[in-house]
């Protein structure tokens, strides 16, 4: 996030003395990624983030892989994955590669007895159904239909949700999340020319600072394992904090589409990058307005990466009966376009009301067992006439 943020009290200079106002110290902690050279901020707690009580169990949860080397367009139903009360547990990983792991989550119940934190990965949380607040060491942040959540690698948090019906799609990042660099300068200041700016990106509020001594059951996911720590206090003991490095909330009906006379390749509507792969947008907008303009997307080889496209709302016009909630897959290797039809019925239209969500890795994706129990087995048939 290049964009400096503060909330709490923090001392006048860092790496100095910050008392308490009656005994005491705070303890300070650099909260950042990339070693030492990545995005950072710098937390002030009240007790020492050290204190781990015990160590109780840990579980494998590597995901189960169904194919390794796929060629095959798929699509699956994702409002076929089972709906879970807990929020871990309802976390299905569908597809996945060394650089991301990528599934959808139906959880009901909020995150009341335990915290959560992900020490391999920034996750991006996508909010299809459901409302709640985003609660963590450095404030909160609410949310709803349609928002994205970045969450930066060793965030504790806590989900309350507002509702029972939850669905999202998650996104688990081993390298950081950032804004697209086109659309920054050397500064970091997102460009005039970017379909989105920092006034859209919703920062943590209410810092919460809670001192509480007990134990504090803390859920830690660590290189394919979840493993179970009790903490000595309350994780959400920050009294301050200012930096770079924290989460936020973006919401796709803020994205401001690029157009033209002519079809805009996929690249304009990009939301976030990382490594070996990009996230984009797909919003409603005017289309294409040269007089004889095709507004579906011409066919394409997929030579340099696999595309996953979620699709939320709306009538998605380059595709005949997806339903929201339904990803399809695009393997590298062979070309895909418009189905059949699509392209002779978008001649002479207007505007779009699709929503979707596009993941393009640059390496390719393997699926897992979640992902055979919810595909349709054919879609990669839908071309034939």
């Amino acid at each position: 996030m290049p964009i400096y943020h503060k909330l709490g009290k923090v001392p006048h200079k860092r790496h100095t003395v910050f008392a308490k106002e009656k005994s005491g110290y705070h303890y300070e902690e650099l909260f950042g990624t990339e070693g030492f050279s990545g995005m950072s901020s710098l937390l002030y707690h009240l007790h020492r983030p050290t204190q781990v009580k015990s160590i109780n169990k840990s579980k494998d949860i590597t995901p189960e892989i169904a194919v390794t080397h796929n060629i095959r367009s798929m699509l699956l139903n994702g409002f076929d994955v089972p709906v879970a009360s807990d929020f871990l547990d309802s976390r299905k990983t569908l597809l996945l590669n060394n650089d991301l792991w990528l599934g959808l989550a139906a959880p009901v119940q909020s995150m009341k007895n335990y915290f959560y934190k992900n020490a391999d990965a920034d996750e991006l949380l996508f909010i299809h159904k459901g409302s709640g607040t985003l609660h963590t060491f450095m404030g909160q942040i609410p949310f709803g239909y349609g928002d994205y959540l970045i969450i930066p690698r060793g965030m504790i948090y806590q989900i309350e949700f507002s509702t029972k019906e939850n669905r999202l799609l998650f996104l688990e990042s081993f390298s950081p999340i950032y804004t697209p660099s086109r659309y920054r300068n050397e500064f970091g200041q997102l460009l005039e020319h970017s379909p989105f700016c920092e006034r859209d990106l919703r920062v943590p509020s209410k810092l919460e600072t809670i001192d509480e001594k007990g134990d504090f059951l803390v859920k830690i996911k660590k290189e394919n394992h979840l493993h179970e720590l009790v903490y000595a206090y309350h994780p959400f003991d920050v009294a301050g904090w200012d930096g770079y490095n924290y989460p936020y909330a973006f919401s796709i009906h803020d994205f401001e589409p690029i157009t033209g006379r002519v079809h805009q390749p996929p690249p304009v509507h990009q939301n976030f990058e990382a490594r070996n792969y990009v996230v984009c947008s797909f919003c409603p907008r005017l289309y294409d307005y040269h007089p004889k303009a095709i507004p579906a997307p011409y066919n394409h080889s997929n030579i340099d990466s696999d595309e996953v496209l979620y699709y939320v709302d709306g009538d998605f016009m380059s595709r005949n009966n997806i339903k929201e909630g339904n990803i399809t897959l695009h393997p590298k290797g062979i070309p895909h376009g418009p189905a059949p039809g699509a392209m002779e019925r978008s001649i002479g239209q207007k505007e779009t009301k699709e929503l979707a969500v596009m993941i393009d890795t640059f390496r390719p994706l393997m699926v897992t067992k979640d992902a055979i129990k919810i595909d349709d087995g054919k879609y990669y048939k839908s071309w034939v006439e």
